[in-house]
Parts: structure tokens; C-alpha cells; sequence
């Protein structure tokens, strides 16, 4: 479990939204190219379950589960890949069968299986995310000194 600490910027009902600077954690983390993508910098904004009832301003720690954190990352990052290399592959050896160009079929095939996987990913991700085991959580607030 892999955990941060950050300032609580807003909160609702049930979840927190949690400003946190990266850190060295974050070098080893395998996620951390896609942080990168969602807004660069040293600060992100993250929202989080709000376990320990925390409110604006304060200091929290927050806790990733790391095991969901890697299927969700070969999910979106290593499945695609697999998919467009297999729907190659394939179109590749079906050509000679179907009397068609190899390369334009292979092309063709490596996209469309390209393609039927990330609407797969996009539609299984949306319920991933709903689950609680793939949201960061407040688990304590922090003593200020």
C-alpha cells in the first residue's frame, strides 16, 4: 500500500479532494507517467474516499492499494499493445487465404483489434472505477504541530 500526504481542498458527503506534491514515491510508482499527462507539476489534486472524516484544510494521509493500481495499469498501458500485435498477426496470416494484400490486412486487423480493446478498456474502466478498491483513501488526518 503505498500512502501521501496532502492538504484536504474540498469535500462532499463521502470523498475528499486531496492536493499532494509528488515525491520520491512517486519515482518507483507505475503509474506516474500517466500523472504526468494529467497535468504535469510537482502538485495534483486527487479525489479520495473520505474514511477519516476529514475537512478543508486539513492535513491527510491517503492510501493507494497497489495491486489494483497495477491491473488497472496493464489494463490501459500493455492490453492494447498485446491486442494490436495479435489482430496483425492475424490479418497477416489470413491474407493469403482471403486473396488480399498481407500488409493492408494486417493493418487493418491490427486496428480493428485495436480498437474493439480499448472501447473494452474504456467501458471496463468506468466500472473500475466506481469500486472502492481502486480509489485512493483518506485513512488519517494529521496532528498539525
Amino acid at each position: 500500500m503505498a500512502t501521501e500526504k496532502g492538504i484536504v481542498t474540498k469535500i462532499d458527503s463521502t470523498t475528499a479532494w486531496v492536493k499532494t506534491t509528488k515525491t520520491n514515491a512517486c519515482k518507483a510508482c507505475a503509474a506516474r507517467g500517466s500523472c504526468n499527462v494529467m497535468g504535469g507539476g510537482k502538485e495534483m489534486e486527487v479525489e479520495a474516499i473520505n474514511y477519516a472524516k476529514a475537512k478543508v484544510g486539513e492535513t491527510v494521509v491517503i492510501s493507494f492499494e497497489t495491486s489494483p493500481l497495477l491491473k488497472a495499469t496493464f489494463m490501459l498501458y500493455v492490453l492494447p499493445v498485446l491486442f494490436l500485435m495479435a489482430g496483425a498477426f492475424i490479418g497477416t496470416k489470413m491474407a493469403p487465404f482471403l486473396n488480399f494484400n498481407e500488409s493492408l490486412l494486417s493493418v487493418i486487423t491490427g486496428f480493428l483489434f485495436f480498437g474493439i480493446i480499448i472501447i473494452f478498456v474504456k467501458s471496463k474502466g468506468n466500472k473500475l472505477a466506481k469500486k472502492d478498491e481502486y480509489r485512493p483513501k483518506v485513512i488519517k488526518i494529521l496532528k498539525e504541530l
